[in-house]
């Protein structure tokens, strides 16, 4: 069953300046609708690794719902776990700036209660057949203790990222059962209820190694930006991995292929840093690409010595 991804998906409504972004004016622009939502984008992302992911979710029952479950097929995702309900759906309305990041952002939640019921009945057929599972950790508490149940009675190493930091600041006390917690700079400043916005990637570094153990976390992955992410977990081990040096188009979705290229690493073997290089490659190739989506790669291409999955 390959890499199994649970969360929400969302429909992305993104709007682009023309010139110099103006926050408190009209500007001028363009404006596009996309298949997003942080666990449908990682799982496309593993998909474009041709690694046969599994997605459990939902989407709406209209043409929309129907295209979301097309795209994934065609990228060779298992949809049979996807359920399909009225609004099943979430939105997130985003505007840029002139460089390519987020200037502001208002997003509508799906309830994704559904999904515990269907853990519920095929929760065991799910997680017992899966290499790993990718969880967004700050849907319904009762749905996330649900998968690290299964994660723990299957043996299976669970991957946790989040699309609300609020929320799951919330869930500190569940920290302690993912095999790796992954987040940007301004999302561990949240955490941990501290501003690290000045800090530079050593500084970072020495902060993270003292809050995963202080915390229990196994193994945490902050990212920074243009100066790369930091990583530590309980076994004494910490570092620094540079970014790539590329010219930005859109930031969006960078931190969706990084989550999957890390995934995918510690899932298949690789040690930390060569997870995060990885992460690093993947999200690299998504915001200098036009289409601002992850391209294809065989897992050889990135050293991943493994058989796609049929």
């Amino acid at each position: 069953m390959g890499i199994v991804v649970i969360g929400a998906a969302f429909v992305d409504i993104k709007g682009f300046p023309q010139d110099i972004y103006i926050p408190n004016g009209r500007n001028v622009g363009r404006i596009e609708y996309i298949h997003g939502g942080v666990a449908r984008n990682v799982v496309e992302d593993i998909a474009n690794i041709e690694l046969r992911p599994t997605y459990v979710g939902i989407v709406d029952d209209t043409p929309l719902g129907d295209a979301v479950v097309t795209k994934l097929r065609n990228h060779k995702i298992n949809t049979d776990y996807v359920l399909t309900i009225p609004d099943g759906m979430g939105t997130w309305l985003a505007v840029f700036d002139n460089n390519g990041d987020v200037a502001g952002s208002i997003s509508k939640r799906p309830n994704m209660l559904p999904v515990v019921d269907l853990l519920e009945e095929k929760g065991d057929e799910i997680i017992s057949n899966a290499d790993s599972v990718v969880l967004e950790c700050d849907l319904n508490k009762g749905l996330v203790k649900k998968v690290i149940e299964l994660c723990q009675k299957h043996h299976k190493k669970l991957f946790a990222l989040v699309s609300n930091m609020s929320i799951a600041c919330e869930r500190r006390d569940l920290l302690k059962y993912y095999d790796c917690f992954i987040c940007n700079q301004q999302e561990a400043g949240l955490l941990f209820a501290d501003d690290y916005s000045d800090f530079t990637p050593e500084q970072m570094c020495e902060v993270l190694d003292s809050k995963v153990h202080a915390a229990k976390i196994p193994a945490m992955v902050v990212t920074m930006g243009a100066q790369g992410a930091v990583y530590s977990n309980m076994n004494g081990d910490k570092g620094i991995c540079p970014a790539r040096k590329v010219h930005v188009k859109d930031t969006t979705g960078a931190g969706d292929a990084f989550c999957a290229g890390v995934s995918i690493g510690l899932t298949y073997g690789k040690s930390m840093p060569e997870s995060i290089e990885i992460g690093s490659y993947l999200a690299a190739s998504v915001i200098t690409s036009s289409e601002n989506v992850c391209p294809r790669f065989m897992p050889r291409e990135l050293g991943l010595d493994i058989e796609v999955h049929d």
